[in-house]
């Protein structure tokens, strides 16, 4: 598949909220949450006011002039924050492209991106029934901590 991955343009930031709800994790054979559950603080502390702090930072992957999906970063205390100076990452392809290793493509760069942006490391929380758990060992994350259902994990840069 022909894809692209290029910095997303501050007039595309509000597709985060799209791509946000794409992010949550649904277990096999659940139902998918409502739409408005991107509306929760929780959640909300991903996007809300996305470009307004030198630490944000995404990039989109796009599929026939389309973006099909983003990965983005910044400090925020999120399910994977770390400390104050560790960006943590969301990610999220649309379905119907997902497992074509556009995700692992949107991941890399932005490892090497914050890596020349001068940051140490990155972090996130991932469920660990997600499959996406093996795609971040790869790229090279490792578990920091963990709890019943979720790791939080961080790569060095």
């Amino acid at each position: 598949m022909d894809y692209m991955i290029r910095e997303m343009r501050e007039d595309e930031y509000p597709l985060l909220k799209e791509f946000l709800y794409e992010a949550v994790y649904v277990a096999k054979g659940a139902e998918p949450p409502d739409r408005s559950i991107t509306d929760s603080p929780e959640l909300q502390v991903y996007i809300r006011d996305f470009g307004s702090s030198r630490h944000d930072s995404a990039l989109a992957a796009k599929v026939n002039g389309d973006i099909i999906g983003a990965v983005w970063v910044r400090i925020m205390d999120d399910y994977g924050h770390i400390d104050d100076e560790t960006p943590s990452l969301a990610i999220s392809v649309l379905r119907p492209f997902r497992k074509s290793g556009i995700g692992t493509a949107l991941l890399n760069a932005m490892i090497e991106r914050k890596k020349t942006d001068g940051y140490s490391r990155i972090s996130l929380s991932v469920q660990k029934a997600n499959y996406a758990v093996e795609m971040y060992r790869k790229a090279g994350f490792y578990v920091v901590s963990e709890n019943e259902d979720e790791y939080i994990m961080a790569v060095q840069l």
